[in-house]
């Protein structure tokens, strides 16, 4: 994970703002999901459209355009699941920025999860996210690519706590990351059964399981 803001191009300013009601009225979002748009969303502005007619360049069907979403905190944080109903209600991938004020300094955060366009409901896979940093952080350029899908994946790649491998698609890093939070989760709960558990025979039968998903995690990492 890195921590980073980007410069958005002048070309793609879009500056719309969105009212949060047009993501909560739908029938789709739950009412906690509404409560958290309630009471956690201050503002959500459409900042960016990164599309071809802006930045000149080529999108496909899986990434025809990519939108900059800035959303203003009420608290200290939006969740997830505020940031899931707006990714279902748009049909392009989004990166999210989150900007908050504590102890009257700006910060901001960028996360976005990889979104799977096709017929339906988008596939969204885990958020990612850089840390908080501070609102006089200078911002760097954009990534250099050639085609919107390339640009998508070089946006999320510093977000992903795992380096894409040679060839590997953002979907396929995002099924890995997958497996690897599973994997730690097992790992985790493993080595709290192995200081627990009183039984010497079963303390040599968990170190082996231990032991085989540390290798499996590392694996995958």
């Amino acid at each position: 994970m890195t921590d980073i803001l980007y410069r958005w191009p002048e070309a793609a300013k879009f500056g719309r703002r969105v009212p949060k009601e047009k993501f909560y009225e739908r029938g789709t979002v739950s009412t906690a999901v509404r409560e958290k748009f309630i009471n956690e969303v201050q503002r959500i502005t459409w900042a960016y459209k990164l599309a071809e007619a802006t930045i000149n360049l080529p999108g496909t069907s899986a990434v025809p355009e990519i939108q900059v979403f800035t959303i203003d905190a009420k608290t200290d944080d939006v969740s997830e699941g505020v940031l899931g109903a707006i990714d279902r209600a748009i049909p392009f991938p989004i990166i999210f920025e989150i900007a908050r004020h504590r102890a009257d300094q700006p910060e901001a955060r960028m996360v976005a999860a990889h979104k799977q366009l096709g017929v339906g409901t988008p596939k969204l896979s885990a958020y990612y996210s850089t840390g908080w940093q501070p609102g006089g952080t200078g911002r760097q350029a954009m990534p250099t690519a050639i085609t919107l899908p390339a640009l998508y994946a070089a946006l999320l790649q510093p977000l992903t706590p795992i380096t894409a491998r040679p060839g590997e698609e953002m979907s396929d890093v995002a099924d890995r990351l997958a497996t690897v939070r599973k994997l730690e989760r097992e790992v985790a709960s493993l080595e709290r059964k192995l200081r627990t558990e009183p039984q010497l025979n079963r303390k040599v039968e968990l170190r082996r399981t231990l032991k085989t998903k540390q290798h499996e995690l590392e694996q995958q990492r």
